[in-house]
């Protein structure tokens, strides 16, 4: 229960600590995680502090020796453990601390499956999809360089990227690769980087060494950090072999340094090579196109039309003439043909027209009202006709009929 407490009617400090102290009292025994750090052994006491790998967090830890002896050698500065402990408060100095009961040291293989496990949760969020991954650009016009101070990995990133493109420019952070601090530190260096808007690429490299040393490249506050950085990422941890958490959640996977620095600058010499060879090409396609066009105005200029113009005109006026002449001796035929054939009409119908009968002494004899007569026993005695000649016509009066 909270004190009751006033400005006039205060308590002392050692009530306050002595509720601290039994507060903490009701915690009980508990089991505790954490990397060891600043491990030290006076007398049969050992001290050391506990460290949280992610957040920047310690507590202090004090136990018996033979408590430590019997967790065997892997207890070190650095190394993972679980500690039984038994929370306690200091009232004299007001200090808080765990008294360990028992240490087990994390193994290899706990490890390994507690990355397993942290991987597959990764995973399913989405983290390692290749369509998160963007793409480096060409050539950056500043690289961020998270490393450890002096090291290999830093040496042959710079060294490397120097050789393949002189005038590339670097920011390099460096911070602990390994150990307690290496978490806070690397995601501290990478804020920091992402937020420059100079920094077109960061790699972060580190040499090889043994999988406990790697272990903060795992970290899931590492990993989720680099995810939701807004610069390209390239991983570059320990040799081909290894595989952190880091190299699936990086926008590019490096085996070594070397081969980041690769990655992320490129060959100038290489470059000047495809700039030559493109170059090349582009004259000979040129080169091709103008040989062709020569080709084809060669072609045109030696066709007859451009060739001799005046003879394709001579050759046209000739054609054309002899179309002409061609056609007045058609026509001229087609009139002495249609000429010959209304002659031969006009000739038949002569002959059978009835003038050419009354020309030779024959006579129409007519009714008044037009009709021929044909024969005698249809006319009447004094009925009037007209005989009509090959020249005039005779009005007569029938007097006299015979029948045959």
């Amino acid at each position: 229960m909270a004190m009751e407490t006033t400005a006039e009617s205060p308590v002392p400090v050692r009530t306050v600590l002595q509720a601290v102290s039994g507060w903490i009292g009701r915690l009980g025994r508990i089991w505790v995680e954490g990397q060891i750090t600043d491990l030290n052994a006076r007398g049969g006491t050992v001290y050391l502090t506990l460290r949280d790998p992610v957040a920047n967090m310690s507590v202090r830890v004090v136990g018996p020796r033979a408590v430590f002896e019997a967790a065997g050698p892997a207890v070190t500065d650095g190394a993972r453990v679980v500690v039984h402990a038994k929370p306690d408060f200091w009232i004299n100095r007001g200090t808080f601390s765990l008294s360990v009961l028992e240490v087990r040291p994390v193994g290899v293989g706990e490890l390994l499956a507690r990355l397993e496990r942290l991987k597959r949760v990764l995973a399913a969020e989405g983290l390692f999809r290749p369509e998160r991954k963007r793409p480096l650009p060409f050539l950056p016009g500043k690289i961020g360089l998270i490393c450890g101070r002096d090291s290999d990995a830093e040496h042959d990133v710079l060294q490397n990227a120097r050789r393949r493109w002189p005038a590339v420019a670097f920011r390099v952070e460096n911070t602990a690769v390994q150990g307690s601090y290496a978490v806070g530190e690397v995601m501290e260096a990478l804020r920091a980087l992402d937020a420059d808007p100079e920094i077109d690429v960061i790699i972060i490299a580190r040499g090889g060494g043994a999988m406990e040393d790697l272990l903060p490249f795992s970290d899931e506050a590492l990993v989720r950090a680099v995810s939701a950085a807004r610069t390209p990422v390239v991983s570059a941890i320990g040799h081909e072999q290894d595989s952190p958490l880091l190299d699936l959640v990086a926008d590019v996977r490096a085996s070594t340094p070397t081969d980041a620095a690769k990655k992320a600058v490129p060959d100038v010499r290489e470059q000047l090579q495809l700039v030559r060879q493109l170059r090349d090409r582009g004259r000979r396609c040129l080169a091709g196109a103008v040989d062709r066009e020569l080709a084809w105005l060669r072609s045109i200029r030696s066709r007859p039309a451009l060739a001799d113009p005046v003879r394709e005109i001579e050759r046209q006026s000739e054609q054309v003439m002899a179309l002409r002449d061609r056609s007045r001796r058609c026509l001229s035929s087609a009139l002495d043909r249609a000429g010959d054939e209304l002659s031969h009409t006009r000739a038949r119908l002569l002959a059978l027209s009835p003038a050419a009968t009354l020309e030779r002494g024959y006579a129409i004899v007519q009714r008044e009202d037009g009709a021929v007569v044909r024969e005698s026993p249809g006319v009447k005695d004094g009925e009037r006709l007209t005989v009509r000649l090959a020249r005039g016509r005779l009005g007569v009066t029938v007097s006299e009929r015979e029948e045959l």
